[in-house]
C-alpha cells in the first residue's frame, strides 16, 4: 500500500492507547519490552489518575515518555500517535472509534491505523458498526486476538500441519478451552454492559484458536466456511445464594445474579466445510467457575497425529507448605487462587499467551503498510458466531449459520431476562 510507504522511514512509530485498565497494564505495557521501531506515545483514560498510573509504568518499563490525555478525540490529533490500541469496556467501543475515525475522516488526525481488543463488539449489529467506521476511515485495523499469537500454539500449527496433514490428511477436530475463576472488574460480571457472559467474554478466544489450527497455512481464512453452530450456557457456581452475596460484595452492589445472572459456563460446537467439502469441527468449551486458576488448553487431532497445549503444565512448579502463609496476589499465574501446596508457574504469561507476539505483528503490519493477520472483519465474524451460540443455547437445537435473525439478535441474557434453569427445558419448537 503506497499510502503508508513513508512509514518505513520513521524513528518510532507512535501508539496510543485508549483505556488504561487491567489488560493494558498486565500485559501490553509489558509486551512492548519486545516491541522494536515503537513506543507508547500516549495514554489516554476517563481516569485521568488511571492514565498517569499507566504512563508511569511506561516510563519505568522505557516503552515510552507517554502524554496523558482524558479526551479520546485529542489523543488521536496528536501528530505523534500513529495508531490507537482501542482497550476501553465492551460497552464504550462505538463512541470510542466513532470520536476517532469522525477526527481521521474530517482530517484533523494522521493515524494509520487502529487496533481493537477482543470482542469487535457486544453484539453483531455493534461489530458491524465498528468495521464499517474503520473502513469509512480508510485505516489499516487489526483485531487484538492474542490466542492465535501464542507461540506453542503458532509452532504447534506450523509442526503438524508440515509433517501431519502433508503426509496424512488435514485436521479435522480442534478442542480448545479457556477457563478461571471469574474476572477482575464489576462490567465484565454485568451482561448489559460486557455483552453475555463467559460466552462473549472468554469463547472468542477458543473460536478464533481453532479457525486458525484448522486452516492450513497456504489457505486464506475464506476456506473454511461455518455450516452449523450448537451450544448451552449455564450458571453453575455463581448462582449459588452463597456466591450472588460473594459477587455482590465484589462489585460494591452493582451486579445482583439473582436478579441478572450472566451465564458462568459454556460450551459450542461448530462445524466448518472446507473448499474440498470436507467437514472439520471445533469444540468450545469456557468458564468462569475453574477456580485453580486460568488455564487454556487446546487440542488438534488428524488421521496420524495430535497436538495438545497446558498452560497448567508448564516448565516450572513450585510447593510452599502449611508453614508459609501470606495474602493472596498472582505472582505465579493468572487467577491464582492458593498459596500453599504444588502450584504451577508461568514465568513470563505475557509472552505465552502472546501478547508479545500480537502486539510486535500489529506494529509490523502497520509499519509496512499492511493490514494484520487478524482484522475487524476477523472480530465481526468471530462476534457472529457468538451470537449464533446465544441464539443456538436458547432454541437448545443445532443452527445453521448464518442463522436467521443474527443481525439485530441480542442474547437474552444481554437483555437481563435469562434464567439459569433455561439449561434444564427442552428444546423450543
Amino acid at each position: 500500500m503506497q499510502k503508508y510507504a513513508w512509514l518505513t522511514e520513521l524513528e518510532k512509530f507512535g501508539v496510543g492507547f485508549v483505556g488504561a485498565g487491567w489488560i493494558v497494564n498486565t500485559h501490553h505495557v509489558k509486551a512492548w519490552r519486545g516491541v522494536r521501531n515503537a513506543d507508547i506515545m500516549a495514554i489516554c483514560d476517563i481516569d485521568e489518575k488511571r492514565a498517569k498510573n499507566t504512563a508511569a509504568l511506561c516510563r519505568e518499563l522505557n516503552v515510552g515518555n507517554p502524554k496523558v490525555y482524558t479526551d479520546v478525540s485529542r489523543m488521536a490529533a496528536d501528530p505523534q500517535v500513529n495508531a490507537i490500541w482501542v482497550t476501553v469496556p465492551n460497552y464504550a467501543r462505538i463512541p470510542v472509534v466513532k470520536a476517532i475515525t469522525e477526527e481521521v475522516t474530517q482530517g484533523k488526525s494522521e493515524l494509520v491505523g487502529l487496533v481493537c481488543e477482543k470482542p469487535l463488539g457486544r453484539n453483531a449489529k455493534e461489530a458491524r458498526q465498528m468495521l464499517e467506521m474503520v473502513e469509512k476511515a480508510k485505516l489499516l485495523h487489526g483485531y487484538l486476538e492474542n490466542q492465535v499469537f501464542m507461540p506453542s500454539l503458532v509452532k504447534g500449527k506450523g509442526l503438524l500441519w508440515k509433517k501431519g496433514a502433508t503426509a496424512a490428511g488435514r485436521p479435522y477436530l480442534v478442542r480448545c478451552s479457556e477457563e478461571h475463576g471469574g474476572p477482575h472488574e464489576a462490567w465484565f460480571w454485568d451482561a448489559s454492559r460486557q455483552g453475555g457472559g463467559a460466552l462473549n467474554d472468554m469463547l472468542c478466544h477458543s473460536i478464533e484458536a481453532a479457525r486458525f489450527l484448522l486452516t492450513a497455512p497456504d489457505e486464506a481464512k475464506e476456506a473454511l466456511t461455518p455450516r452449523t453452530v450448537s451450544a448451552e450456557i449455564a450458571t453453575l457456581k455463581w448462582a449459588r445464594p452463597e456466591y450472588v452475596e460473594q459477587l455482590i460484595k465484589m462489585t460494591k452492589g452493582s451486579v445482583d445474579y439473582s436478579k441478572k445472572p450472566a451465564e458462568d459456563t459454556g460450551r459450542a460446537s461448530i462445524v466448518y466445510e472446507t473448499k474440498d467439502g470436507s467437514l472439520v469441527v471445533s469444540e468450545l468449551t469456557t468458564s468462569w467457575s475453574f477456580v485453580a486458576s486460568e488455564r487454556v488448553t487446546i487440542e488438534m487431532l488428524g488421521p496420524e497425529y495430535y497436538m495438545q497445549i497446558d498452560t497448567l503444565n508448564p516448565e516450572m512448579k513450585v510447593f510452599f507448605s502449611r508453614e508459609i502463609k501470606e495474602s493472596g496476589g498472582e505472582e505465579m499465574i493468572e487467577k491464582q487462587a492458593a498459596e500453599q501446596g504444588f502450584m504451577p508457574v508461568v514465568p513470563d504469561e505475557t509472552h505465552a499467551y502472546g501478547y508479545l507476539e500480537e502486539d510486535r505483528h500489529m506494529v509490523e503490519s502497520f509499519l509496512n503498510g499492511k493490514m494484520p493477520r487478524e482484522t475487524w472483519k476477523d472480530g465481526a465474524l468471530v462476534v457472529e458466531l457468538i451470537m449464533t451460540c446465544y441464539m443456538a443455547a436458547e432454541k437448545g437445537k443445532r443452527l445453521s449459520f448464518p442463522p436467521e435473525g443474527l443481525k439485530d439478535f441480542v442474547p437474552k441474557v444481554a437483555q437481563g431476562t435469562w434464567s439459569p434453569r433455561d439449561i434444564a427445558k427442552p428444546a423450543s419448537k
